[in-house]
Formats: C-alpha cells, structure tokens, sequence
C-alpha cells in the first residue's frame, strides 16, 4: 500500500526537484524486414515500425497525465542496421536510403529518436559493416531523428583499431557536413566499448539481437533529487552520505518501474529493463556536477572527483537494483559535458580537462559524452582518444564510450551550440602530440588476460 507521505515526497520529488523519466524507448527487431531488394526492405521496416510503435507517443502521454510524471522523450531502438540490410546493400548509397526510411517511420509516429543506425564490430568488419560505418556521416547529415553508434571493442574481443581508424575519419566527415549547425550530427553518433543490448538512451540505443521481437525499456532520471537529498545531510560522514544515495535512488526507480510496468501493459509488450542512470539536462538544478559540489567538491574536477564519482555511481546502482525486478542498460551516472550546466561551469573555470574527465570515465557509466573539440583536430587524434576509452572499458570489463564533436570552424575559447536536451558546450583543448603511427599500425588489439574465462 502507498502512503498519502509517499504520494505527496513524489509529488514534490516531481514539482521542485526536476524528477522525470527521461525516455520510453521501444526495442523492435528488424530481423524479419529482409526483402530481396533495399526498396523492399526499406517498405517492411517502415511497415514494422508504423505499425508496432503507432501508440507508443500516446501512451507515454497518457502516462504522464495519469500519475503527473513528466515522460521526457519517447524513443525507438531498432536492430543493428548492418545485420538487416547485409544482404541488400551494395553501396553506401543503399544504407542511407535505410536510414532516411528509418527517419520517416520515426517522424510518422512522432519520437524524439530512433538509435541503431549500427554496427558490431568488435573483432572484425563484414563488408556490410564497413559500407555502413562509411555512410554514416552522409545518413546522420541527411536525417533528423536517426542516431547511430558502433561497438568497436569488448573484454571479450579486443579492440578493432581498423575500425577505430575508420570511426576516426567518418567523426570528422560528418563534422564537416553538418558544420552549418555547430558539426550536430556528431552529436547523433557514439562508438562502444562493451555495448549493452538493452540500453534506453540515445545515441547509443540499439535492439539486440538476444533480445525479444518487441519490448520496453524505460530511463530514469533525477539528479536533482538526489541533490536536495544531500543538502540534508550535508557535512555528514561518508556512511550517512552513501545511504542517503541509495534511498534517493530507490524511490527514483520506483517511479520508472511504475511507468514501465505500465507501458508494458497498455502496449501489450513485454517490459525489458529500467536503466538506473542519473542523465543530466542543461537546467538548473539537473546537474550530475551539481551532486558532486554538494559532495564537497568546488567543481567538478577539482582533487577527489574521481572518488565522488565512484561513490555516487555505486550507491545508485545499490539503491536502484532493489527497485526494479530487472535492470540494465548503461545505469549509472552520465557526465556529459554539454547536456549538464555545471559540467559546463567547470570546464569554463578551467576545473575540468579532457584527460581528468577520461579518469572519470573508469568509475561511471557511459564515457567520454558530448565533448565539444575544435574543428581542426586531426582523424587521428580523435581515433587515438576513441581508444584511450576503449581500453578502460575493455580492461576495467564495463561499458565505456566516445561521443566527440569536432566543431568545425571553432576552437577553444568558443562555444558550440547544439539546442535542446543537448545544450550548449565550450570547445575543449586537446592533446595533439601525434599518435599517427600508431593508429596506423592496423589489426586489432588482443582481448586482456581475463577476459579468458572458459
């Protein structure tokens, strides 16, 4: 039974504190939208998509109108989009009119998104796969609701620096196409380390192939509750600290295994997982960074962030996990530069670097997230930072992963505005001592020790 304490601390939770579920995403396998040319398969997937996703933007309304949860997007993960049209694509040319087919069925139910313009290629490219990593900056350029990403590594298979190389090149080509809007199409790209199936978030969101032909997975929110929670207890020890995270977390995930239990129902498809990360926006009082100053930091950056990092990420794992009958996804806390206003504070006071937010990534989720570059960085650099972060996942066996903006025609000092969710972003310094050699070297990078467990 839900006390009438509980009901009015949601309430409040929702009104004052920025509570939200930050996406309904709805997986559909493609599997079965081989036809026997790209045309027909474009058809069946858009058929698919239309007909299986026709309410998902009515219901996650009807929701948010029934409990007064703000349901921020809704959103649809699709199978890998290189293992659908292997067989149909020939070209370049083929892959894009899949992706533009994905963006009209996206735009005729009226998501935010669609993620898994995709490729897995952590061990080795197909020629399907390599003809889809090439189109990419062409398919992000010309849609406006497709996001794509690649998994390039795991602690299984290595790291596949061919396609690091590639990714490389295709980050600033799609820079390039899309410079008239701050090289936005970037911003639709991410490449993985360690990609989970059932991730809600874009740009990464994929339907696995372990996956059932349709589900539901849900993402919560709330950094600003677990903020005004901390505010009580502040000056506290670190016992106090840490189970006060947990039960902020846990009331937090409460909310989205309601509403994903929920979706399930009205939409008679099965319920998937509820990721428990705390996702940032640009407002105030929504801020990962605003969690760690309340922790004791005067920025995020500054000597212990590591270590408050680390605490914040366990503690909402453990408080989460008691919530939901089934996690996933990437859960934990997400330190996108752009997308969170004091993240942006502290690279401008000069807090946080690249390099202290790569040391980061070894303890949260995600990795390296919405950082603005300067438009003249070289391919190489940018292939050099992908495997940096690549090889945190892989050693360290977790999710790791890369989304760069090269923003061309801009360098550090300047801003780079994207709009929306994705905010705004100071152009940040790199490090462009050269890696040319051996981003060169070709091959792929032998999976560790452990990863051997057979």
């Amino acid at each position: 039974m839900i006390s009438i304490d509980e009901v009015l601390e949601t309430n409040a939770m929702i009104s004052k504190m920025n509570l939200d579920v930050r996406t309904i995403t709805m997986g559909i396998s493609l599997l079965d939208c081989v036809g026997k040319d790209v045309d027909e398969t474009c058809s069946k997937i858009y058929t698919k998509i239309t007909t299986y996703a026709k309410d998902l933007v009515k219901t996650g309304n009807d929701i948010s109108k029934k409990y007064g949860i703000p349901i921020v997007n809704k959103r649809i993960s699709i199978t890998p989009i290189s293992l659908v049209g292997g067989s149909v694509c020939n070209s370049t040319d083929d892959f894009v009119k899949i992706a533009k087919a994905l963006d009209e069925a996206a735009k005729t139910v009226g998501v935010n998104f669609i993620g898994g313009y995709s490729a897995l290629v952590s061990k080795g490219m197909t020629k399907a796969d390599e003809l889809l990593i090439r189109s990419i900056p062409e398919a992000l350029a010309t849609t406006s609701k497709v996001c794509s990403s690649v998994n390039v590594g795991s602690t299984k298979t290595g790291i596949n620096m061919d396609a690091v190389k590639l990714i490389g090149e295709k980050i600033l080509e799609t820079a390039e196409l899309t410079k008239d809007m701050d090289s936005l199409g970037c911003c639709k790209f991410v490449v993985f380390c360690n990609a989970p199936d059932d991730n809600p978030f874009m740009a990464g969101a994929f339907h696995g192939v372990t996956e059932a032909d349709c589900i539901i997975n849900v993402g919560v929110s709330g950094p600003g509750v677990v903020k005004k929670a901390l505010e009580e207890v502040r000056g506290a020890d670190f016992e106090v600290l840490c189970e006060t995270i947990k039960k902020t977390a846990f009331k937090v995930t409460r909310v989205g295994q309601l509403v994903a239990k929920e979706a399930s129902a009205r939409l008679n498809v099965p319920f998937g997982i509820v990721d428990l990360s705390l996702a940032p926006t640009p407002a105030v009082g929504d801020s990962v960074g605003e969690i760690l100053e309340e922790i004791g930091l005067e920025y995020a950056g500054a000597p212990g962030t590591t270590a408050a990092l680390a605490l914040l990420n366990d503690q909402v794992k453990k408080g989460g996990v008691m919530a939901s009958s089934y996690v996933g996804g990437l859960s934990g806390a997400f330190i996108p530069v752009s997308e969170d206003q004091r993240m942006i504070d502290a690279v401008s006071a000069g807090a946080l670097t690249l390099e202290k937010l790569e040391a980061m990534t070894c303890v949260c989720s995600v990795g390296l997230d919405m950082i603005a570059i300067p438009g003249d960085t070289k391919a190489s650099t940018i292939s050099g930072i992908i495997a940096d972060e690549m090889a945190l996942g892989m050693i360290n066996q977790k999710t790791t992963a890369v989304r760069l903006i090269p923003v061309i025609g801009k360098g550090v000092g300047e801003q780079a505005e994207f709009g929306g969710l994705l905010g705004y972003a100071p152009i940040m310094p790199v490090n462009n001592f050269g890696c040319d050699r051996f981003i060169n070297r070709g091959g792929r990078i032998p999976a560790p020790i452990h990863s051997f467990k057979n």
